[in-house]
């Protein structure tokens, strides 16, 4: 069975988001994108919610991205690989290949795709992370906590439940980032 991975970027304490909607608090660098690159690889579907699908479908529908470095295109590369499965009431339409638009989050069903899956499933969006987290179908949760504080904005992750988790592994990158990789605990 596949593991069902939350995947995000965080500031120091904790939000995804500033208080005005922005996440430009550093700019990254070529370690940091190759790292996130092998991470997007490993996968073989990225659930997304509406917000985090259209911001990523660039990376399949502007091909000046990927023209504008080794780097970005392998990264488009791998995104593109994955099929992506994308929760939604607002949107019409998806604009990427190999991309199915769902109404609703049904847990049923993602533990369905967990088990006939040959390779892991990526989620992102905290809301959608948040459903996931509920549902018990969290396996692993990837933070990369970057070295800002920004005062409050939108939590990266789930408010209002517990969940326990095991710290796997870390890594520090030269630009201050840590990636801190957990397994979540059953309660």
């Amino acid at each position: 069975m596949a593991k069902l991975i939350y995947v995000t970027n965080v500031s120091l304490d904790g939000y995804i988001e500033d208080p005005s909607g922005g996440f430009d608090w550093l700019p990254g660098d070529d370690e940091l994108f190759a790292s996130t690159t092998e991470l997007l690889r490993s996968a073989g579907t990225f659930l997304y919610g509406r917000r985090l699908y259209e911001s990523m479908a660039v990376w399949e529908t502007d091909a000046a991205l990927a023209a504008q470095s080794d780097l970005t295109a392998d990264f488009a590369r791998a995104w593109q690989a994955a099929g992506k499965v994308v929760y939604s009431t607002t949107l019409a339409a998806v604009s990427t290949a190999d991309t199915r638009l769902e109404r609703r989050f049904d847990p049923a069903a993602v533990r369905e795709l967990k088990a006939a899956a040959n390779k892991d499933l990526i989620v992102g969006g905290a809301n959608l992370a948040t459903q996931a987290f509920g549902a018990g179908l969290v396996d692993e949760c990837h933070l990369f906590v970057w070295p800002v504080v920004v005062g409050g904005g939108k939590p990266g992750l789930p408010t209002g439940m517990r969940v326990d988790l095991d710290l796997l592994d870390e890594r520090r990158f030269r630009n201050g980032v840590v990636r801190l990789r957990y397994r979540t605990l059953a309660r």
